[in-house]
């Protein structure tokens, strides 16, 4: 197993490009299920997820092709085993959006429950609500959903708001599984995030009849059938606020490339509120820090609020801001896990149910610490590289889910992340 020597504090400087979005990437992948023929999706990273993904759409039947300039080819001719088997989906939490789009082209689905990051309980319950309504029927056996439509599905008006939000995965499937289905599907609370309006743009493109993109009032007129196409996906907008998060802690300028700062307002104006400086360039932005951060308060939402998913990355950042900070977490209230091992490395934060509270210190120290999620991983890099000594982490594998050799592209800049085996 891998783990990551870092040396710190350091100094960055020059560009960085973000990647395509794993987050978007994901769900068009399972998209390409509702066309036979061959797909092409540009600016897939080379990440963990992504192969778990692929690996799933193989087991289907999927033929899959990777290319070296990030293209990926997914020929849907044919799918011989609508069975999201338990080995494969255990590895990640987002294969539950092969359940749609198989259920809409097979009209028979099993999809063993999900697994994925240790960040809290997050039931699929809407998701398969959605797809009662929309005519399936939905049981469960042996840790398996098994979802069956004989006669198709049928257009309804769907609610997917929840206790913590609309759900963005929900929302992906029951999308997905309405473009073929007869008649209007509405559906209200619908995620607005930007990877769930890029699935919908790589729909319509391959003909479907989606309006009312990036709003929570979605309208899917159903088609009796859809082609294969050519679709690039968005930047991350998660890598994209790591990076500025990067350039904030260890008090440096970095110009970062392909990044569309629409996408991250929440973020932009927390980091101006802190004494930040974000500017806009080119096709991204110059983020830089000259002077000591203050404090603020952080509540993560649905988008278009602050991402839960940049949530442990600012915590980070405010263990060294000059007072008190609160951060909220709204979307999966137990995750916290990097709380301990920030702590670890001399930070003072305490948990209050789903509130922490955030003491600024003078400097982090270096410790061993042990990543517990794709998010905590890349916390504890930013505050690695921010720390006096050589910090350790363990279980670098979960970052490897979500940045592609992000020691490659850091070091460059003036990190000393070193990967090395346990």
């Amino acid at each position: 197993m891998d783990i990551f020597r870092i040396e710190g504090p350091v100094k960055l400087s020059g560009s960085v490009r973000v990647n395509g979005s794993k987050n978007a990437a994901l769900p068009i992948m399972a998209a390409a299920l509702l066309a036979p023929g061959k797909s092409v999706i540009k600016s897939v990273p080379y990440l963990l997820d992504i192969s778990v993904c692929e690996e799933l759409l193989a087991s289907l039947g999927c033929k899959i092709e990777r290319k070296e300039n990030r293209d990926l080819h997914i020929d849907a001719t044919t799918i011989d085993n609508p069975v999201g088997e338990y080995d494969i989906v255990r590895k990640m939490r987002a294969s539950i959006c092969i359940l749609g789009p198989l259920l809409a082209r097979c009209n028979r689905v099993e999809v063993s429950m999900p697994g994925g990051c240790a960040i809290g309980d997050r039931p699929v319950n809407l998701h398969i609500r959605g797809l009662e309504a929309l005519g399936a029927k939905v049981h469960l056996k042996n840790g398996y959903i098994i979802a069956e439509a004989p006669n198709g599905l049928t257009g309804k008006e769907i609610f997917m708001g929840g206790p913590f939000g609309s759900t963005v995965l929900g929302t992906a499937n029951v999308l997905m599984a309405a473009v073929l289905a007869k008649g209007r599907t509405v559906i209200e609370s619908a995620a607005c995030e930007p990877e769930v309006s890029d699935l919908a743009n790589f729909l319509n493109k391959m003909g479907a009849k989606i309006s009312g993109i990036g709003s929570p009032h979605l309208i899917i007129d159903g088609v009796k059938e859809l082609h294969p196409v050519e679709y690039e996906v968005i930047p991350d907008r998660i890598e994209a606020g790591t990076f500025m998060a990067a350039a904030a802690i260890t008090e440096s300028e970095l110009t970062i490339e392909h990044c569309q700062l629409g996408d991250l307002m929440a973020v932009v104006e927390k980091l101006r509120e802190i004494g930040v400086n974000v500017e806009p360039s080119g096709n991204g932005c110059v983020v830089s820090r000259t002077g000591p951060m203050k404090p603020t308060d952080i509540t993560t939402q649905p988008y278009p609020g602050f991402p839960t998913d940049l949530q442990a990355q600012f915590m980070s950042l405010l263990a060294l801001a000059k007072g008190n900070s609160f951060v909220i977490e709204k979307i999966f209230p137990d995750r916290f896990m990097h709380v301990a091992e920030l702590n670890r490395m001399a930070a003072d934060l305490r948990k209050e149910g789903q509130i922490v509270i955030v003491a600024g210190v003078e400097k982090l120290i270096a410790a061993p610490v042990m990543a517990s999620d794709l998010r905590a991983s890349a916390a504890l890099v930013l505050a690695g590289m921010a720390a006096e000594g050589t910090t350790i982490i363990n279980r670098v594998y979960h970052i490897d889910r979500g940045y592609e050799k992000i020691e490659e592209r850091l070091n460059p800049l003036g990190a000393k992340i070193f990967r090395e085996k346990e």
